[in-house]
Protein backbone atom coordinates (compact mmCIF):
# COMPACT_ATOMS: atom_id res chain seq x y z
CA UNK A 1 0.00 0.00 0.00
CA UNK A 2 1.51 3.30 -1.01
CA UNK A 3 1.82 5.73 1.29
CA UNK A 4 0.02 8.76 1.06
CA UNK A 5 0.73 13.16 2.63
CA UNK A 6 -2.92 14.87 3.39
CA UNK A 7 -2.96 18.46 3.39
CA UNK A 8 -3.01 19.38 6.57
CA UNK A 9 0.09 17.06 7.84
CA UNK A 10 1.79 18.35 4.91
CA UNK A 11 0.89 21.98 6.77
CA UNK A 12 1.40 20.56 10.44
CA UNK A 13 5.13 19.42 9.32
CA UNK A 14 5.76 22.78 7.48
CA UNK A 15 4.87 25.47 9.99
CA UNK A 16 6.58 23.01 12.62
CA UNK A 17 9.79 23.38 10.26
CA UNK A 18 9.34 26.73 10.33
CA UNK A 19 8.56 27.31 13.78
CA UNK A 20 11.75 24.97 15.02
CA UNK A 21 14.32 27.73 14.50
CA UNK A 22 12.41 31.06 15.12
CA UNK A 23 15.86 32.98 14.94
CA UNK A 24 17.07 31.36 11.71
CA UNK A 25 13.29 31.82 10.39
CA UNK A 26 13.33 35.96 11.48
CA UNK A 27 16.86 36.65 9.52
CA UNK A 28 15.57 34.63 6.82
CA UNK A 29 12.47 36.73 6.21
CA UNK A 30 14.22 39.92 6.23
CA UNK A 31 15.16 39.84 2.47
CA UNK A 32 11.30 39.32 1.62
CA UNK A 33 10.13 41.79 4.01
CA UNK A 34 12.23 44.29 2.08
CA UNK A 35 11.53 43.51 -1.14
CA UNK A 36 7.46 43.23 -0.78
CA UNK A 37 7.93 46.36 2.20
CA UNK A 38 9.57 48.18 -0.55
CA UNK A 39 7.32 47.47 -3.56
CA UNK A 40 4.29 48.50 -1.41
CA UNK A 41 6.26 51.31 -0.31
CA UNK A 42 7.33 52.63 -3.75
CA UNK A 43 3.67 52.05 -5.31
CA UNK A 44 2.20 53.81 -2.70
CA UNK A 45 4.74 56.79 -2.11
CA UNK A 46 4.65 57.31 -6.35
CA UNK A 47 0.68 57.75 -5.97
CA UNK A 48 1.17 59.85 -2.79
CA UNK A 49 3.53 61.91 -4.49
CA UNK A 50 1.73 62.25 -7.68
CA UNK A 51 -1.09 63.33 -6.03
CA UNK A 52 0.89 65.83 -4.59
CA UNK A 53 2.65 66.79 -7.82
CA UNK A 54 -0.99 67.58 -9.55
CA UNK A 55 -2.21 69.37 -6.73
CA UNK A 56 1.32 71.60 -6.55
CA UNK A 57 1.38 72.14 -10.29
CA UNK A 58 -2.27 73.26 -10.45
CA UNK A 59 -1.99 75.25 -7.80
CA UNK A 60 1.38 77.52 -8.89
CA UNK A 61 2.79 76.79 -11.87
CA UNK A 62 -0.53 76.33 -13.78
CA UNK A 63 -0.96 79.83 -13.28
CA UNK A 64 2.06 81.02 -14.23
CA UNK A 65 2.88 82.19 -17.99
CA UNK A 66 6.33 84.13 -18.67
CA UNK A 67 7.09 86.44 -21.53
CA UNK A 68 10.39 87.14 -22.34
CA UNK A 69 12.29 89.50 -24.89
CA UNK A 70 12.62 87.21 -27.96
CA UNK A 71 15.93 88.87 -29.53
CA UNK A 72 17.21 92.11 -28.38
CA UNK A 73 19.51 92.67 -31.66
CA UNK A 74 16.19 94.05 -33.02
CA UNK A 75 15.89 97.17 -29.97
CA UNK A 76 18.64 99.34 -31.57
CA UNK A 77 16.30 102.02 -32.01
CA UNK A 78 13.94 100.97 -28.81
CA UNK A 79 14.65 101.06 -25.35
CA UNK A 80 12.81 97.82 -24.93
CA UNK A 81 10.54 95.55 -25.71
CA UNK A 82 8.04 95.98 -22.69
CA UNK A 83 6.63 99.09 -22.89
CA UNK A 84 6.33 101.58 -19.52
CA UNK A 85 2.84 100.45 -18.78
CA UNK A 86 3.22 97.00 -19.43
CA UNK A 87 1.91 95.79 -16.38
CA UNK A 88 -1.09 97.24 -16.67
CA UNK A 89 -1.56 96.45 -20.18
CA UNK A 90 -1.82 92.98 -19.80
CA UNK A 91 -4.01 93.29 -16.13
CA UNK A 92 -6.55 94.24 -18.58
CA UNK A 93 -6.31 90.70 -20.01
CA UNK A 94 -9.31 88.45 -18.45
CA UNK A 95 -7.96 85.89 -15.99
CA UNK A 96 -4.91 87.83 -15.23
CA UNK A 97 -4.26 88.31 -11.25
CA UNK A 98 -1.01 89.83 -11.17
CA UNK A 99 1.79 90.52 -13.46
CA UNK A 100 4.96 92.09 -13.82
CA UNK A 101 8.03 92.81 -15.31
CA UNK A 102 12.10 92.15 -13.75
CA UNK A 103 15.17 91.42 -14.85
CA UNK A 104 18.79 90.73 -13.61
CA UNK A 105 21.09 93.68 -13.15
CA UNK A 106 24.51 92.75 -13.65
CA UNK A 107 27.63 94.52 -11.30
CA UNK A 108 28.91 95.90 -14.93
CA UNK A 109 25.81 98.03 -14.91
CA UNK A 110 25.74 98.88 -10.85
CA UNK A 111 28.53 98.52 -9.39
CA UNK A 112 29.25 96.38 -6.39
CA UNK A 113 26.86 96.04 -3.59
CA UNK A 114 27.74 96.94 0.35
CA UNK A 115 26.19 97.22 3.42
CA UNK A 116 28.70 100.17 4.35
CA UNK A 117 29.72 102.72 2.28
CA UNK A 118 33.57 101.90 2.51
CA UNK A 119 35.54 103.67 -0.21
CA UNK A 120 37.33 100.30 -1.97
CA UNK A 121 35.16 97.90 -0.73
CA UNK A 122 34.46 95.39 -3.65
CA UNK A 123 32.09 93.07 -2.12
CA UNK A 124 28.92 91.71 -3.92
CA UNK A 125 26.13 90.96 -1.20
CA UNK A 126 23.78 89.65 -3.34
CA UNK A 127 22.18 90.64 -7.15
CA UNK A 128 20.29 93.34 -7.90
CA UNK A 129 16.55 92.42 -9.48
CA UNK A 130 14.94 95.25 -10.99
CA UNK A 131 10.95 94.84 -10.78
CA UNK A 132 7.72 96.50 -10.97
CA UNK A 133 5.26 96.12 -7.94
CA UNK A 134 3.15 93.36 -10.42
CA UNK A 135 6.69 91.35 -10.15
CA UNK A 136 6.13 91.23 -6.73
CA UNK A 137 3.06 90.53 -5.87
CA UNK A 138 2.79 87.95 -9.10
CA UNK A 139 5.82 85.63 -6.60
CA UNK A 140 3.40 85.50 -3.73
CA UNK A 141 5.75 86.84 -0.78
CA UNK A 142 5.94 86.26 2.57
CA UNK A 143 6.87 89.22 4.38
CA UNK A 144 8.94 88.98 7.65
CA UNK A 145 9.01 92.43 8.43
CA UNK A 146 8.16 95.51 6.65
CA UNK A 147 6.75 96.02 3.20
CA UNK A 148 6.74 95.96 -0.44
CA UNK A 149 7.26 98.98 -2.74
CA UNK A 150 4.49 99.74 -4.20
CA UNK A 151 3.47 102.18 -7.60
CA UNK A 152 4.09 105.43 -5.73
CA UNK A 153 7.43 104.29 -4.86
CA UNK A 154 7.75 103.23 -9.04
CA UNK A 155 6.30 106.27 -9.90
CA UNK A 156 7.99 108.76 -7.99
CA UNK A 157 11.46 106.30 -8.73
CA UNK A 158 12.17 106.29 -4.94
CA UNK A 159 15.67 104.23 -4.19
CA UNK A 160 13.92 101.67 -2.07
CA UNK A 161 14.73 98.09 -1.49
CA UNK A 162 13.10 94.87 -0.59
CA UNK A 163 15.63 92.34 0.50
CA UNK A 164 15.43 88.19 0.81
CA UNK A 165 15.67 86.77 4.58
CA UNK A 166 19.28 85.60 3.45
CA UNK A 167 20.51 88.89 2.00
CA UNK A 168 19.00 90.65 5.42
CA UNK A 169 20.90 88.15 7.69
CA UNK A 170 24.45 88.27 5.31
CA UNK A 171 23.55 92.18 6.13
CA UNK A 172 22.41 91.77 9.69
CA UNK A 173 19.88 93.81 8.83
CA UNK A 174 16.55 92.97 11.37
CA UNK A 175 14.68 95.68 12.70
CA UNK A 176 13.38 98.42 9.77
CA UNK A 177 12.61 100.94 12.29
CA UNK A 178 16.00 103.20 11.74
CA UNK A 179 15.47 102.71 7.85
CA UNK A 180 18.49 100.74 7.35
CA UNK A 181 20.27 101.55 3.65
CA UNK A 182 22.40 99.35 1.31
CA UNK A 183 24.54 101.06 -0.81
CA UNK A 184 24.44 99.92 -4.56
CA UNK A 185 27.41 101.61 -6.38
CA UNK A 186 28.18 103.59 -3.64
CA UNK A 187 24.06 105.00 -3.87
CA UNK A 188 22.04 104.34 -0.51
CA UNK A 189 19.18 102.60 -0.74
CA UNK A 190 16.29 101.98 2.09
CA UNK A 191 15.48 98.86 3.01
CA UNK A 192 11.59 99.09 3.32
CA UNK A 193 10.91 95.42 3.82
CA UNK A 194 12.46 91.48 4.20
CA UNK A 195 10.85 88.75 2.24
CA UNK A 196 10.59 85.73 4.51
CA UNK A 197 8.93 82.98 1.74
CA UNK A 198 7.79 82.94 -1.62
CA UNK A 199 5.59 80.73 -3.37
CA UNK A 200 7.39 81.10 -6.81
CA UNK A 201 10.67 82.79 -7.90
CA UNK A 202 12.10 81.33 -4.49
CA UNK A 203 15.73 82.76 -5.75
CA UNK A 204 14.90 86.32 -4.86
CA UNK A 205 15.49 85.51 -1.46
CA UNK A 206 18.75 85.44 -1.87
CA UNK A 207 18.45 89.17 -4.22
CA UNK A 208 17.71 92.90 -3.72
CA UNK A 209 14.65 93.88 -5.40
CA UNK A 210 14.48 97.58 -6.36
CA UNK A 211 11.32 99.36 -8.48
CA UNK A 212 12.29 98.86 -11.89
CA UNK A 213 12.04 102.67 -13.21
CA UNK A 214 13.94 103.32 -10.01
CA UNK A 215 16.78 101.59 -12.11
CA UNK A 216 16.27 103.21 -15.36
CA UNK A 217 16.09 106.41 -13.33
CA UNK A 218 19.67 106.09 -11.74
CA UNK A 219 21.43 104.22 -14.28
CA UNK A 220 19.50 105.57 -17.60
CA UNK A 221 22.40 105.03 -20.47
CA UNK A 222 23.22 101.19 -19.45
CA UNK A 223 20.55 99.23 -18.17
CA UNK A 224 18.16 98.39 -20.34
CA UNK A 225 20.58 97.76 -23.50
CA UNK A 226 22.89 95.34 -21.35
CA UNK A 227 20.02 93.05 -19.95
CA UNK A 228 17.42 90.72 -20.88
CA UNK A 229 13.47 91.65 -19.53
CA UNK A 230 10.90 89.42 -18.81
CA UNK A 231 7.56 89.58 -17.02
CA UNK A 232 5.99 87.04 -14.69
CA UNK A 233 2.18 86.80 -15.21
CA UNK A 234 0.06 85.09 -12.76
CA UNK A 235 -3.29 83.38 -14.06
CA UNK A 236 -6.59 82.19 -12.61
CA UNK A 237 -6.43 78.57 -12.39
CA UNK A 238 -7.16 77.38 -15.82
CA UNK A 239 -6.73 80.83 -17.90
CA UNK A 240 -2.71 80.10 -18.37
CA UNK A 241 -3.54 79.18 -21.55
CA UNK A 242 -5.86 81.83 -23.22
CA UNK A 243 -3.97 84.73 -21.65
CA UNK A 244 -0.75 83.14 -23.29
CA UNK A 245 -2.56 83.67 -26.84
CA UNK A 246 -3.25 86.98 -26.00
CA UNK A 247 -0.65 88.63 -23.69
CA UNK A 248 2.26 89.35 -26.42
CA UNK A 249 -0.35 91.56 -28.69
CA UNK A 250 -1.58 92.75 -25.43
CA UNK A 251 1.59 94.09 -24.72
CA UNK A 252 2.92 95.31 -27.72
CA UNK A 253 0.29 94.64 -30.42
CA UNK A 254 2.69 96.64 -33.61
CA UNK A 255 5.32 93.56 -32.89
CA UNK A 256 3.84 90.89 -31.12
CA UNK A 257 7.12 88.98 -32.34
CA UNK A 258 8.88 90.37 -30.22
CA UNK A 259 8.26 88.62 -27.50
CA UNK A 260 8.57 84.02 -26.29
CA UNK A 261 5.88 83.20 -24.35
CA UNK A 262 5.84 80.28 -22.35
CA UNK A 263 2.44 78.39 -21.00
CA UNK A 264 2.79 75.87 -18.59
CA UNK A 265 2.49 72.31 -19.66
CA UNK A 266 0.28 69.54 -19.06
CA UNK A 267 -0.21 68.97 -15.42
CA UNK A 268 -1.28 65.47 -16.27
CA UNK A 269 2.10 64.76 -18.62
CA UNK A 270 4.23 66.11 -16.03
CA UNK A 271 2.47 63.86 -13.04
CA UNK A 272 2.94 61.00 -15.03
CA UNK A 273 5.55 61.82 -16.19
CA UNK A 274 7.55 61.80 -12.74
CA UNK A 275 5.46 59.27 -11.43
CA UNK A 276 7.08 56.59 -14.23
CA UNK A 277 10.35 57.41 -13.63
CA UNK A 278 10.16 57.46 -9.71
CA UNK A 279 8.01 54.21 -10.08
CA UNK A 280 11.01 52.36 -12.48
CA UNK A 281 13.83 53.69 -9.86
CA UNK A 282 12.49 52.56 -7.02
CA UNK A 283 10.86 49.44 -8.43
CA UNK A 284 14.48 48.15 -9.24
CA UNK A 285 15.33 48.44 -5.88
CA UNK A 286 12.38 46.22 -4.59
CA UNK A 287 13.28 43.79 -7.48
CA UNK A 288 16.64 43.60 -6.15
CA UNK A 289 15.64 43.11 -2.50
CA UNK A 290 13.29 40.43 -3.78
CA UNK A 291 16.03 38.40 -5.34
CA UNK A 292 18.06 38.78 -2.31
CA UNK A 293 15.20 37.46 0.02
CA UNK A 294 14.38 34.89 -2.32
CA UNK A 295 18.00 33.85 -2.26
CA UNK A 296 18.52 33.96 1.87
CA UNK A 297 15.17 31.18 1.53
CA UNK A 298 16.37 29.02 -0.99
CA UNK A 299 20.22 29.13 1.08
CA UNK A 300 18.27 28.58 4.09
CA UNK A 301 16.10 25.98 2.95
CA UNK A 302 19.39 24.16 1.29
CA UNK A 303 20.68 24.30 4.52
CA UNK A 304 18.08 22.56 6.18
CA UNK A 305 17.92 19.95 4.31
CA UNK A 306 21.45 19.01 4.43
CA UNK A 307 20.83 19.15 8.16
CA UNK A 308 17.92 16.95 8.35
CA UNK A 309 19.30 14.21 6.24
CA UNK A 310 18.70 11.65 8.97
CA UNK A 311 15.03 12.55 9.44
CA UNK A 312 14.50 12.73 5.42
CA UNK A 313 15.89 8.94 5.32
CA UNK A 314 14.40 7.99 8.53
CA UNK A 315 11.01 9.51 6.60
CA UNK A 316 11.62 7.59 3.82
CA UNK A 317 12.33 4.43 5.28
CA UNK A 318 8.66 4.35 7.08
CA UNK A 319 7.26 4.76 3.38
CA UNK A 320 7.73 8.53 2.49
CA UNK A 321 7.60 8.93 -0.97
CA UNK A 322 9.71 11.44 -2.96
CA UNK A 323 7.77 13.93 -3.80
CA UNK A 324 6.21 13.60 0.13
CA UNK A 325 9.91 14.94 0.89
CA UNK A 326 9.68 17.55 -1.51
CA UNK A 327 6.53 18.65 -1.14
CA UNK A 328 7.40 19.28 2.82
CA UNK A 329 10.45 21.72 2.15
CA UNK A 330 8.53 22.86 -0.90
CA UNK A 331 5.95 24.47 1.95
CA UNK A 332 8.33 25.54 4.22
CA UNK A 333 9.92 28.03 1.90
CA UNK A 334 6.03 28.94 0.74
CA UNK A 335 5.17 29.49 4.32
CA UNK A 336 8.39 31.84 4.42
CA UNK A 337 7.76 33.66 1.68
CA UNK A 338 4.31 34.31 2.56
CA UNK A 339 4.84 35.41 6.13
CA UNK A 340 7.76 37.84 4.66
CA UNK A 341 5.11 38.88 2.39
CA UNK A 342 2.61 39.91 5.17
CA UNK A 343 4.83 41.61 7.29
CA UNK A 344 6.58 43.43 4.32
CA UNK A 345 3.15 44.59 3.34
CA UNK A 346 2.34 45.45 6.84
CA UNK A 347 5.50 47.62 6.42
CA UNK A 348 5.07 49.08 3.20
CA UNK A 349 1.65 50.82 3.96
CA UNK A 350 3.27 51.88 7.52
CA UNK A 351 5.78 53.72 5.71
CA UNK A 352 3.48 55.30 3.02
CA UNK A 353 1.59 56.24 6.04
CA UNK A 354 4.13 57.83 7.78
CA UNK A 355 5.99 59.21 5.28
CA UNK A 356 2.39 60.91 4.39
CA UNK A 357 1.84 62.28 8.00
CA UNK A 358 5.28 63.79 8.47
CA UNK A 359 4.76 65.59 4.96
CA UNK A 360 1.36 66.43 5.07
CA UNK A 361 0.15 64.60 2.68
CA UNK A 362 -2.61 62.27 1.94
CA UNK A 363 -1.63 59.14 1.86
CA UNK A 364 -3.29 57.02 -1.50
CA UNK A 365 -2.06 53.04 -1.86
CA UNK A 366 -4.12 51.12 -3.66
CA UNK A 367 -6.35 48.15 -2.90
CA UNK A 368 -4.74 45.76 -4.69
CA UNK A 369 -1.65 46.65 -3.57
CA UNK A 370 -2.38 45.01 -0.46
CA UNK A 371 -3.78 42.11 -1.49
CA UNK A 372 -0.65 41.51 -4.15
CA UNK A 373 2.20 41.91 -2.05
CA UNK A 374 1.58 38.62 0.18
CA UNK A 375 1.18 37.09 -3.30
CA UNK A 376 4.45 38.01 -4.42
CA UNK A 377 5.92 36.68 -1.24
CA UNK A 378 4.15 33.45 -1.50
CA UNK A 379 5.41 33.20 -5.41
CA UNK A 380 9.15 33.98 -4.00
CA UNK A 381 9.22 31.25 -1.50
CA UNK A 382 7.99 29.11 -4.00
CA UNK A 383 10.77 29.78 -6.24
CA UNK A 384 12.82 29.88 -4.18
CA UNK A 385 12.72 26.25 -2.26
CA UNK A 386 12.26 24.33 -5.72
CA UNK A 387 15.70 23.69 -5.86
CA UNK A 388 16.37 22.80 -2.11
CA UNK A 389 12.82 20.62 -2.67
CA UNK A 390 14.27 18.66 -5.64
CA UNK A 391 17.64 18.31 -3.66
CA UNK A 392 15.62 16.57 -0.47
CA UNK A 393 13.45 14.43 -2.85
CA UNK A 394 16.94 12.87 -4.42
CA UNK A 395 18.20 11.56 -0.99
CA UNK A 396 18.83 8.45 -0.36
CA UNK A 397 17.53 6.37 3.17
CA UNK A 398 20.05 3.86 3.17
CA UNK A 399 22.95 6.67 2.77
CA UNK A 400 20.97 9.12 4.64
CA UNK A 401 20.74 7.02 7.89
CA UNK A 402 24.27 6.08 7.76
CA UNK A 403 25.15 9.49 8.91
Amino acid sequence: MRSRLRLRALADEAASGVLERPGRTILTLLGTVLGVGAFVAVLGLTATASGQISKRFTALAATEVTVEEADREDLADDRSSFPDDADARVATINGVINAGVYWAVSPEVVGHVTGVPLIGVQENVAQVLAASPGFLKAIRPELATGRLFDEVHQMRQDRVAVIGDSVASSLGIGDLSQQPAIFIGGIPFTVIGVIGQVQRQPEVLQQILIPSHTVEATWPERVRSMETQRMLVETRLGAADVVGSQVAVAIRPNRPEAFRVLTPPDPKDLSEAVSTDLGNLFLTLAGVCLVIGTVGIANTTLVAVLERQHEIGLRRALGAQPRHIAAQFLAESTILGGLGGIAGASAGIGTVVIVAIARDWTPIIATWTAFAAPAVGVVTGLLAGLYPAIRAARVEPAEALRR
